[in-house]
């Protein structure tokens, strides 16, 4: 979680409140996607076992595949939500915390060139 720190102390405020921005409304992107992708790779197993005499026995290649996805689905969905939201309140407090420094000695690209 160096980004903020050192987004304000090179670029200050401004470009800070930027990062800040675009770290949310990505973050909520992927969140989202990833939610979604894993939810429809963990239910991949569930509509094999519903048609299981059109896409083949246990052993075949459609069912290690519904298996694969199972396995990295359920994880994904359950994790991916409240990392990006640890993420996204981490890189927020810690521009709160030191937004006086940045505000007195941040920029300092801006201030040497």
């Amino acid at each position: 979680m160096l980004t903020p720190l050192i987004v304000g102390i090179f670029f200050g405020v401004e470009t800070l409140s930027g990062v800040l921005a675009g770290s949310l409304v990505s973050g909520v992107q992927i969140a989202i996607s990833a939610s979604n992708t894993g939810g429809a790779w963990g239910n991949a197993k569930k509509l094999y076992r519903e048609h299981a005499r059109s896409l083949g026995p246990k052993g075949s290649d459609p069912y290690k595949a519904a298996v694969i996805g199972d396995t990295i689905g359920d994880p994904l969905k359950d994790t991916s939500r409240s990392s990006l939201n640890i993420l996204i309140k981490l890189m927020a407090v810690g521009s709160l915390v030191f937004a006086s420094f940045f505000a007195t000695h941040g920029g300092l690209l801006f201030k040497i060139f």
